[in-house]
């Protein structure tokens, strides 16, 4: 685990990330029609931009969080793997007579991150017509096209991974290929308990694990990268406005961090507490490497929110800390 955290923080390390959903939506309308289902500005993407976004029930819950990427002629989208489904059921029942078409794509592409200070010259180095300083100047969800091993590939950028770098797309076919490429160039495979713990310490949640079909985003603090507040109307906006102005933001619930004392590692589902009383669970736990002892991701009542609040998880003592643990780069 060390040698592969080491890599990632100080020079480049990639992790497969094909079990992802990737939903491509083409047509004129594309961007009108997501623009009213979605909760940023997706009319205002041009070519090679991209955005977080997430997909909001009538009553502000989530159905998914997703990144957009506009193409040019398409747009990608990508999901959590297990909601892609319910994604493209719910976008087809808002097709009307807009000119727009949904494909599944997810077992077309095979994807990888790449990330670390050396991504962008990893990336540059396996893929043809993408200049290291392209990447570099790339802003995140910002999105080119190259070419791996003559076919065509796709490059984002992105730092949902926990560390600054890139997702890389090619054909299905061209997977271990790709894989081959990068264990010669020397780019140290992550794997998922190393990749867990970069995305943990840079306090990054993720779907069906900190945050679900019950979550509303300002619970798990998405709300600043994932909405648009001067956009028109999209699904669950209503309630979304409503916690903002009348409840000045203020949820029952929210995601933070906790440092734990001692060496053991919470449970997902841990309960929690101060003092006797339950005030929430836990939902992510490792071991952080940069700080040598257990992290969590934890839902905690909003009285119990403040930098500094002790409480105990399973008997042991814990302190609330802000996110994130560790910054990213």
């Amino acid at each position: 685990m060390r040698e592969a955290y080491t890599a990632a923080r100080e020079r480049a390390a990639f992790l497969d990330r094909s079990d992802r959903g990737r939903i491509v939506v083409s047509g004129a309308d594309r961007a009108s029609y997501l623009q009213g289902l979605l909760t940023n500005d997706i009319a205002a993407l041009k070519p090679g931009q991209g955005c977080y976004a997430a997909y909001l029930t009538p009553q502000g819950r989530l159905i998914a969080d997703l990144n957009v990427y506009e193409l040019g002629d398409v747009m990608l989208l990508t999901s959590h793997g297990d909601v892609k489904d319910a994604v493209l059921a719910k976008f087809d029942q808002f097709l009307f007579s807009e000119d727009v078409q949904l494909g599944d794509v997810t077992s077309t592409f095979a994807q990888f991150a790449v990330i670390g200070p050396d991504a962008a010259a990893v990336v540059s180095s396996l893929l043809s017509e993408v200049p290291v300083g392209a990447l570099r100047a790339l802003p995140e969800h910002g999105n080119i096209r190259g070419q791996f091993a003559g076919t065509a590939a796709i490059v984002t950028r992105t730092s949902d991974a926990g560390e600054p770098g890139f997702d890389v797309y090619v054909d299905v076919d061209q997977r271990e290929a790709l894989i081959l490429a990068l264990n010669r160039g020397g780019v140290a495979s992550l794997d998922a308990d190393t990749a867990d713990a970069i995305r943990i310490e840079t306090g990054v949640p993720l779907f069906h694990r900190d945050m679900d079909e019950e979550t509303i985003p300002l619970e798990a603090g998405i709300e600043q990268r994932a909405i648009s507040f001067t956009k028109g109307c999209y699904v669950g906006q209503e309630v979304i406005v409503r916690v903002l102005h009348r409840g000045h933001g203020r949820v029952a619930r929210k995601l933070v961090g906790v440092r734990v004392e001692g060496d053991k590692v919470p449970r997902p589902g841990a309960v929690v507490r101060s003092g006797a009383r339950e005030i929430g669970q836990v939902t992510s736990a490792t071991v952080s490497p940069a700080l040598n002892q257990p992290i969590a991701l934890a839902y905690l009542h909003r009285d119990f929110l403040a930098p500094g609040t002790i409480v105990t998880i399973d008997g042991t003592n814990a302190t609330v800390t802000a996110l994130p643990f560790v910054p990213l780069a």
